[in-house]
């Protein structure tokens, strides 16, 4: 969510404001109800002043953990016709002073990171000579810069089925009020994407879970459209 103006210290924790008008707003853009459950769990939390802060005296650090290089596990490409490489691409690149999707940014000669990530698929693809099935979690923000991308760069890759799993989006919120900010000029602007966490509610709302499960998918691999150097590993 977001709050507008308002430091966290400021929150008056006795404010107890209605969810019912977040709720109406995401109903009437027929936002899925799970996508509406979880905000409104993260709503509740806002106004009864959690602040989502774990203190360090309450962890402690793993006594034994496997690490990647030690595993033995034979890989078997077999698996790969039952799992999805997923890309989170939600995020603009405004702190980079972009106004389109962050993967669209230029970082090696001309590629961009949806560039190098197009490649690494078919490259995959081919040393394990599997179709593997490859998808992007868009925003509302991205998903036209990011298919028409495609569609002009990676014709074979934007005709797939599934490219796409759109993310939900949430209302921003009036600080003092904790209603559903508004902002006639540009309604847009009245929504926010709720951030990669909403992958879970995403798939399953929009009926994509249900989908990849009913065509045999058991494991998706996801990560950042701008980390490069998460790949699929095999072994793990």
């Amino acid at each position: 969510f977001t709050l507008l103006s308002i430091a966290p210290a400021e929150i008056d924790c006795e404010i107890m404001a209605s969810f019912e008008p977040c709720r109406t707003k995401m109903e009437a853009e027929n936002i899925s109800e799970s996508a509406i459950s979880a905000f409104e769990s993260t709503f509740n939390s806002l106004v009864s002043g959690a602040t989502g802060i774990i203190a360090e005296d309450t962890i402690s650090p793993v006594d034994d953990l496997i690490k990647a290089d030690d595993l033995t596990t034979e890989p078997n490409t077999d698996l790969l016709s039952e799992t999805v490489v997923l890309k989170l691409n939600g995020g603009l690149g405004t702190g980079m002073g972009l106004d389109k999707a962050k993967s669209l940014l230029t970082v090696k000669g001309n590629l961009t990171f949806l560039d190098l990530t197009a490649k690494q698929v078919v490259k995959m693809r081919e040393d394990f000579k599997s179709n593997v099935k490859f998808m992007l979690m868009n925003s509302f923000s991205t998903s036209e810069d990011t298919l028409n991308f495609f569609k002009e760069k990676y014709p074979a890759l934007a005709g797939e089925d599934g490219l796409e799993l759109m993310q939900n989006k949430v209302p921003k919120l009036n600080a003092e009020t904790f209603e559903p900010a508004t902002y006639e000029p540009e309604p847009d602007n009245e929504w926010c994407p709720p951030g990669h966490g909403d992958l879970y509610a995403a798939l399953v709302g929009s009926g994509c879970l249900e989908s990849l499960l009913a065509d045999g998918f058991k494991y998706m691999f996801v990560s950042n459209s701008d980390n490069l150097g998460a790949t699929l590993d095999l072994k793990i």
